[in-house]
């Protein structure tokens, strides 16, 4: 009875008050100032990051939609059984029974704008990498940067030797298994080598890794043989 009059009693609180750095009035705006300065910098350089990255996001999607909405306007009254493992575009062109020379000449520009800006931007990057390397004055450090950087240059050559095979004939590619086997090198190959070639060669990455798996196998070791 008398905790429920205490309780009846009691205010309910709703709003609270931040006391923030500094209690003092004089220092309260300047405080304002800067942590709003330096706030607006954070939001000026994530909105810049944003919209660089927009990495060329924006392009893909037109270039995309553009791509589908004229495959999507062609008739397909054959057969259906794509000899792919994919729907990729030139299996879909060769099944279609209706002019396909505006949807390949779309086709076609796409693939030469995306391959040629693409290409363009990693070899202005490698060049880049490569007068770096050149003027390093270690022999042991431009060893170690030259082997790192041939191996970005083997993935990369592959990826866009198959997608230059692929991509950019104005004509049918012809459903053989060529293709598909090419196919398979730049959706699964390349990608899967791209973790290894980036980020698992690096020595401080073998160093975490070992780290984390000693911490976890030897304290199971020490469990199992009190156990035993």
């Amino acid at each position: 009875m008398e905790r429920s009059l205490e309780a009846g009693n009691m205010t309910r609180v709703r709003e609270f008050v931040l006391l923030g750095l500094s209690t003092r009035a004089d220092i309260r705006d300047v405080l304002f100032a800067v942590f709003l300065t330096l706030y607006m910098l954070t939001l000026l350089e994530n909105t810049l990051i944003i919209y660089l990255v927009c990495t060329s996001w924006l392009g893909g999607l037109l270039v995309s939609v553009a791509k589908t909405t004229r495959i999507a306007s062609l008739s397909y009254c054959g057969p259906n059984v794509l000899n792919h493992f994919f729907c990729d575009v030139s299996p879909l062109l060769n099944l279609s029974c209706t002019h396909v020379a505006l949807a390949e000449l779309v086709d076609f520009i796409s693939a030469i704008v995306i391959f040629c800006g693409s290409l363009l931007v990693a070899l202005a990057s490698y060049v880049a990498i490569g007068r770096t390397v050149l003027h390093m004055p270690s022999a042991a450090a431009r060893r170690k940067a030259l082997s790192t950087c041939a191996s970005h240059l083997v993935v990369v050559g592959i990826f866009y030797a198959v997608i230059l095979f692929m991509y950019t004939r104005p004509s049918r590619i012809s459903p053989t298994d060529l293709n598909k086997v090419l196919s398979v090198v730049y959706t699964m190959l390349t990608p899967m080598c791209s973790p290894v070639i980036y980020c698992l060669r690096n020595r401080e990455v073998h160093a975490v890794l070992q780290r984390t798996l000693h911490s976890r196998w030897v304290p199971s070791t020490r469990t199992d043989l009190a156990r035993s």
